[in-house]
């Protein structure tokens, strides 16, 4: 049997709308944790992570929020990320803000790399979080993950990446809200991106197989990072960072589906869930029913013919 293990990542320093503190909780209320079991996976929820000590740190940047816990937090995570993927076969992480994969990614690339697989990672979002401490405006550091986990300058005080995710390994899908430091950033270091613009042209199919591809060919390891804001508000509120024009529901099920299809995902983020701005638990049962689809579960069975 393959075996899981779930932490959450009770994080909400990168952002500046409480309410992601509850997220992993929703997720386990949710019954994320039975799902899996029924779907066949042994599955230990080993708790919540907590932030190590912080340091004392500053920076030039006036606008730059929460940089003590920040560091704090990605130090841990990354710890604990780098021991869930050594132990199980599919570590899961709950969040709490985006700001939590600068150590998921980070640590389960740590991995790979003791592996000697690449790391891939396919991020779902509807921004791409590629600024450094010194080109935020906002100060909110869940816009900074990708930058320091493909080990980017500007991030005085972090710990340096043991194992920097090659940009070339990475595909956005659904990004709909890019400021122009951050354009200029993802054309400079070669990130693959499917924008929403992209997705109604040429569909999912296409765009999330070729990368597929590229992920099975190179002997891969796949973290799949699913932020709410990737999904339309209509269908998930919960999230205090909404952009209109997001994937449907079908969608994004689409996507799981293909994802376990492949075979190639090993590891995933269900960040940015916001309890606190939810509609009767909606947010948190979608993205609960997304990951079960990653899982195997279908939402439309296929019917085999008969002649």
């Amino acid at each position: 049997m393959k075996t899981c293990q779930i932490l959450g990542v009770p994080i909400q320093s990168g952002t500046s709308e409480r309410g992601c503190i509850m997220g992993p909780t929703a997720f386990r209320i949710a019954g994320l944790p039975e799902i899996l079991q029924e779907l066949g996976w042994q599955v230990e929820d080993v708790g919540d992570a907590v932030p190590a000590a912080m340091p004392d740190v500053s920076h030039s940047n006036p606008a730059v929020r929460n940089l003590d816990a920040i560091i704090a937090w990605t130090k841990s995570v990354g710890e604990r990320a780098y021991e869930m993927a050594k132990a199980c076969d599919f570590p899961i992480f709950l969040g709490g803000d985006h700001s939590m994969s600068a150590g998921t990614v980070s640590g389960v690339a740590r991995h790979a790399q003791d592996l000697e697989q690449p790391q891939f990672v396919l991020w779902l979002d509807a921004h791409t979080d590629l600024h450094t401490l010194h080109t935020t405006t906002s100060g909110n550091l869940h816009g900074t993950p990708v930058a320091y986990f493909t080990g980017q300058s500007g991030f005085e005080g972090f710990p340096p990446p043991a194992a920097p995710v090659d940009p070339h390994n990475m595909c956005m899908m659904g990004i709909r809200s890019v400021d122009q430091a951050e354009k200029r950033h993802v054309a400079e270091i070669g990130i693959t991106v499917f924008d929403m613009r992209a997705i109604d042209e040429q569909g999912i199919v296409g765009p999330l197989n070729s990368f597929l591809d590229r992920v099975r060919a190179a002997n891969g390891r796949l973290h799949v990072s699913l932020d709410v804001d990737f999904l339309d508000p209509d269908i998930a509120p919960a999230v205090g960072t909404t952009v209109n024009g997001g994937a449907t529901f079908r969608e994004a099920h689409l996507i799981m589906e293909m994802l376990h299809d492949s075979g190639l995902v090993t590891s995933l983020d269900l960040a940015e869930l916001n309890p606190f701005l939810d509609v009767r638990a909606k947010t948190a049962l979608l993205m609960t029913d997304l990951a079960a689809s990653l899982f195997g579960r279908r939402v439309l069975e296929r019917k085999t013919r008969t002649y």
